[in-house]
C-alpha cells in the first residue's frame, strides 16, 4: 500500500486550487437510478443498478459478455513505423498493463473497467505514480464513493477513497484530474457525470424480473393459479377465514395435489388464466431482446436468438458485434491509456483485436492462401495466425515471376507508334530489326550474283 501512503501525503492538503470547488452529484448518487415512477419506492419498485438490475438475467448477460470480451484482448504498445502502426517495446508502459495492482490481473483489472462503467456509467481509475512521475499502479475505484469536483477556474478534482479495497468510505482525498482514468457513458446532463445504459432498459429488467419472480410461485404451486369456494348460503366471517386458511396449510404449495373434503354444499373453482396472461415466454423474450438492444448486443450472444440470422459466415456477425457495440469500449480505452501515460505522438496503446476476429478454420485458410499468394503476407505471417512456428525462408513476400509493374506497361505504351489510318504500331524489337536490316541489305547481293552467273 505504499501507492496509497504516497498519494495519501500527495493530497493530505487539498491540491491549489481546489478550494471552492463545487461537488458534481451526490456520493453513492451514480450507483442508483432515480424512482421510475413517483411513490416507486413506497410501492418497493425502486431499482439500484448493484442488486436490482444486475439481479436480471438479460442484464447480466450483456455486462458479463461485454466486460469480459474487452476483457480477454491484450494491449499492445504500438509505434508508428513507415506509415504503419507495429508493436513496440516500452518496459515503463507495458509492466503496469500486465500487472495493474497486487491484487488483480489485467484481464480482471479491465473486466471490473468495463464493468463499472457499464452498470454505473462512469470508471474512476487511481493512478498511483512513483518519485519520478511515473504510473506503477492503477486501481478501479467503487463508483459510487467517488464525487468530481469543479473548482471556480474550471479545474477538476475527484474526492475519493484511500483504497479500493474499502467497503465504505471511511477516508476520502481530494486528487487532481491528472491522477483519475475518468472513463464514462452518455453524459446528458453533465460532462462529468456519464450514464448507464441500465437507465433506458430498467423498465423492461424490472418486467423481466417480475415475470420469473411470478413464474417461480406459480409454478411451486403446481403450476396451478389460485380458487376459490362457494356455498349456497351466506357464511360468516370466521368460518370463511378459517376455510381460507385450512386450504392454504394443507392444500396449497407442497401440499398441492391432497384429497379435500368440504360439506354443507362447499365447492371449489380453480381460477383460470387467459391465454394472454399465460404467454409469460413471449413476455420475458421481449424484456430481453430490449435489454439487448440498450447494450447494443446480438441477441444471439447472451443465447436469446429467435433464428433470424441468415448469412452462414460467423465471422460476419462477428465482425457486427465488433463495430456495433465492442468497438467504442475499446477506442475509449486505449484514448484515455494514451492521455494518462503522456504517450508522444507517433505511438500509443492498441488493443489486439486478432483474438476476438476468429473465423472458421476452411475461412481462415483461404484467407492467408490469398494474403500469401498476392503478396500481401509473408508465409510466417500466416503461420503466425494459425499458431504454427517460422520456417527458414518464409520472412519474404512472394510473387509469381511473369507479373510486371504497371511502370514497364506504360512504357511499353509510349514507344507504340500510330498510322494514319489510325493502326497502332509497336516498334520493333530493336535486336529483330538490326537482324532484318543485315537481311535486307544481303538480298540485292545475292540476287545480282545469281543473275551474273546465269548470264
Amino acid at each position: 500500500m505504499g501507492i496509497f501512503t504516497w498519494v495519501g501525503k500527495a493530497v493530505k492538503k487539498r491540491p491549489k486550487g481546489a478550494d471552492g470547488a463545487v461537488a458534481i452529484g451526490a456520493s453513492a448518487a451514480s450507483g442508483f437510478i432515480r424512482e421510475p415512477f413517483t411513490g416507486a419506492w413506497q410501492k418497493n419498485q425502486s431499482l439500484t443498478t448493484r442488486d436490482g438490475m444486475l439481479a436480471s438475467s438479460a442484464v447480466f448477460a450483456c455486462v458479463d459478455l461485454i466486460s469480459s470480451d474487452v476483457a480477454k484482448l491484450r494491449i499492445k504498445y504500438v509505434k508508428l513505423l513507415k506509415g504503419v502502426w507495429q508493436e513496440a517495446s516500452a518496459p515503463r508502459y507495458t509492466s503496469v498493463l500486465r500487472k495493474p495492482n497486487h491484487y488483480q490481473t489485467r484481464a480482471q483489472f479491465i473486466k471490473a473497467w468495463v464493468s463499472s462503467k457499464l452498470t454505473h456509467g462512469n470508471t474512476y481509475v487511481l493512478l498511483g505514480r512513483n518519485s519520478l512521475g511515473a504510473v506503477v499502479s492503477m486501481d478501479v475505484l467503487n463508483p459510487r464513493w467517488v464525487v468530481p469536483l469543479v473548482a471556480p477556474d474550471g479545474s477538476v478534482f475527484y474526492q475519493v477513497t484511500m483504497s479500493p479495497l474499502q467497503v465504505t468510505p471511511l477516508e476520502t482525498v481530494v486528487v487532481p484530474a491528472r491522477d483519475i482514468i475518468h472513463d464514462r457513458g452518455i453524459t446528458s446532463w453533465h460532462p462529468l457525470i456519464g450514464m448507464t445504459p441500465i437507465a433506458a432498459c430498467a423498465a423492461s429488467a424490472t418486467l423481466g424480473n417480475s415475470i420469473t419472480t411470478n413464474s417461480a410461485a406459480f409454478f411451486s404451486n403446481a403450476a396451478r393459479p389460485s380458487g376459490f369456494l362457494s356455498a349456497p348460503s351466506a357464511i360468516g366471517n370466521e368460518t370463511a377465514a378459517r376455510l381460507k386458511q385450512t386450504l392454504d396449510e394443507n392444500y396449497s404449495g407442497t401440499g398441492a395435489g391432497k384429497t379435500m373434503v368440504g360439506g354443507d354444499g362447499l365447492t371449489y373453482q380453480p381460477m383460470t388464466m387467459s391465454g394472454v396472461d399465460a404467454q409469460t415466454v413471449e413476455q420475458l423474450n421481449w424484456s430481453t431482446a430490449d435489454v439487448a438492444r440498450c447494450f447494443h448486443v446480438p441477441l444471439h450472444k447472451i443465447g436469446a436468438d429467435t433464428g433470424s440470422r441468415s448469412v452462414t459466415s460467423s465471422s460476419i456477425y462477428e465482425a457486427m458485434y465488433y463495430s456495433d457495440c465492442l468497438q467504442a469500449y475499446l477506442e475509449a480505452i486505449e484514448l484515455l491509456l494514451d492521455d494518462s501515460f503522456d504517450v508522444a505522438d507517433g505511438a500509443g496503446f492498441e488493443f489486439d483485436t486478432t483474438g476476438l476476429m476468429r473465423m472458421d478454420e476452411a475461412a481462415r485458410h483461404a484467407a492467408n492462401a490469398q494474403a500469401v499468394g498476392s503478396g500481401v503476407m509473408a508465409p510466417n505471417e500466416a503461420r503466425a495466425t494459425i499458431g504454427l512456428p517460422p520456417v527458414d525462408g518464409g520472412d519474404t513476400p512472394y510473387l509469381q515471376a511473369q507479373w510486371v509493374p504497371l511502370s514497364m506497361l506504360a512504357k511499353r505504351q509510349a514507344t507504340a507508334t500510330t498510322t494514319p489510318a489510325g493502326e497502332n504500331l509497336t516498334s520493333p524489337d530493336p535486336a529483330t530489326s538490326t537482324a532484318d536490316a543485315a537481311g535486307s541489305a544481303d538480298s540485292p547481293t545475292q540476287s545480282e550474283g545469281t543473275d551474273n552467273g546465269d548470264e
